[in-house]
């Protein structure tokens, strides 16, 4: 029954997080969306978008797959990487699948057919897509500034 109790654990918790990270990460569309700027306060973030994928909008074409093509329940996230310092892409099954260690979300759209389904039935994709009319650029911005300032404790050297 130890099992099954860490399993419950790890779900509930994760879910927990990752809603309260959307939430967050969401704004209004007149407040919000589409790319970070600098001159939104987020030049950091941009920065790291385009050394991490090479373009904001190749970063957007590997969260926006991500989430979408995410089978059953999950999320897209944009987490940042520790050990390389770069941002990354996870898919994420459920609330805790598929997570790499140490990675940092930053910034996260729920996949779950829960979150689109009464307004967008089977088109996940346009909900994805409306996604990123609301993303809330200073919320991303002061997470990736909070993960990039911890130390790296993961592989701590004897």
């Amino acid at each position: 029954s130890i099992n099954g109790l860490e399993k419950n654990l790890a779900f509930h918790l994760s879910g927990h997080i990752l809603h309260s990270i959307y939430w967050q990460n969401m704004t209004g569309p007149k407040d919000g969306g589409g790319e970070p700027l600098a001159a939104d306060g987020v030049g950091a973030l941009a920065d790291a978008i385009k050394e991490s994928f090479g373009s904001f909008a190749g970063f957007k074409a590997q969260l926006t797959k991500a989430a979408a093509t995410t089978q059953g329940s999950g999320w897209g996230v944009l987490a940042y990487e520790p050990l390389s310092g770069r941002l990354i892409v996870e898919q994420v099954y459920d609330h805790q699948g598929n997570v790499g260690q140490g990675a940092t979300p930053i910034l996260v759209f729920d996949a779950w057919e829960h979150a689109f389904y009464l307004q967008y039935k089977n088109q996940k994709v346009d909900f994805i897509d409306a996604m990123w009319a609301v993303v809330n650029w200073q919320d991303v911005a002061r997470r990736y500034e909070a993960a990039t300032s911890r130390a790296n404790t993961l592989l701590l050297a004897p």
